[in-house]
């Protein structure tokens, strides 16, 4: 009953949330300035008649609030308005652009997991040593790191000793349809990008982990486990690790959150054509509706994952069952 009513009220303080975000999203959007069906056509021809006619088609020319919902209900059936810049409709622009980041960012973020709490537990159990002392460091160096500056290293030496694909996804002269030329293009082009992700996230990960676990290694259940005579592996796997583990789930679902939109700076350096490159594109060329839809796979992506993340909490940590 108790972890019913902790997952009915963070799933009414979802959809409050996102009702909210989906309202200033539009209205920030309709006190941009310029005429949208100007930008939308850009053709100085059109007659007064045929402006005012494309402002009924569009629904333009209804009170605010009624474009409101109108637009809310467009949303929830996936008509999401017509791209400025491409002319289509935005969810054939957008669908793909979100699988090929999420093609990207997934695995740089299961590898900076992987390599974060593992060097984090490394570093904790030899706290105070010269390998706590050293993973910190390269964490805390590459957590301070641009990541346009390390992409840009990335490519200098690519183009210069390594010789990797430097911008896009594949390239156009090779057979896709043999699956392993297909997957080897793949693999040459995402490197790069996939490395400068990977070590971006990584330090982050590293010390969230080695924070939380020291924390826990100087509670008094862990000094009582240690004079009972249990093993260092036992104490730090069964007892410590578990326990120090709730501070990465939230790192994790931000990470996650963000996946959908990876990364515009990591996007633009490699020309990966994702959706944190075509939010660049769409900046430059002023392609509001595809603005305001990017935002919005934004916004909702990040409050789905916390959403996640405090329903994985309450399974983990009883006690904020009762918050």
């Amino acid at each position: 009953m108790a972890y019913r009513n902790y997952f009915l009220r963070k799933f009414f303080t979802l959809v409050l949330t996102l009702f909210i975000i989906t309202l200033v999203n539009f209205v920030l959007f309709r006190l941009l300035p310029g005429d949208p069906i100007m930008l939308l056509f850009r053709d100085p021809r059109l007659t007064p008649e045929q402006i005012n006619y494309l402002y009924h088609k569009f629904g333009l020319d209804k009170p605010l609030w009624e474009q409101f919902f109108v637009y809310l209900w467009n949303l929830l059936r996936g008509e999401w308005g017509i791209s400025f810049a491409y002319k289509k409709p935005i969810m054939e622009i957008l669908i793909p652009r979100i699988i090929n980041s999420l093609i990207l960012v997934i695995p740089a973020t299961v590898l900076s997991i992987i390599l974060g709490v593992a060097t984090g537990v490394v570093a904790a159990w030899k706290r105070g040593g010269l390998t706590d002392a050293f993973v910190s460091f390269v964490s805390l160096g590459l957590y301070s790191l641009p990541t346009f500056w390390l992409g840009g290293i990335f490519v200098f030496l690519s183009i210069n000793y390594w010789r990797l694909p430097v911008g896009g996804m594949l390239n156009y002269g090779v057979d896709h349809n043999n699956a392993l030329a297909y997957l080897g293009d793949l693999f040459a082009h995402i490197a790069l990008p996939l490395a400068t992700l990977t070590l971006v996230s990584y330090g982050s990960f590293t010390l969230t982990v080695r924070g939380a676990l020291l924390d826990v290694l100087s509670e008094d259940y862990i000094r009582t486990a240690v004079a009972k005579g249990l093993s260092s592996w036992r104490v730090l796997s069964r007892h410590a690790l578990p326990n120090a583990m709730l501070p990465t789930v939230s790192l994790t679902a931000v990470s996650l959150g963000t996946a959908v939109t990876g990364s515009v700076l990591t996007e633009t350096v490699f020309n990966w054509p994702g959706v944190g490159r075509l939010i660049f594109d769409a900046i430059s060329n002023r392609d509001y509706p595809l603005l305001q839809a990017g935002f919005l796979v934004i916004t909702v992506s990040v409050l789905l994952a916390n959403f996640l993340a405090d329903i994985v909490y309450g399974l983990l940590d009883p006690r904020v069952k009762y918050r």
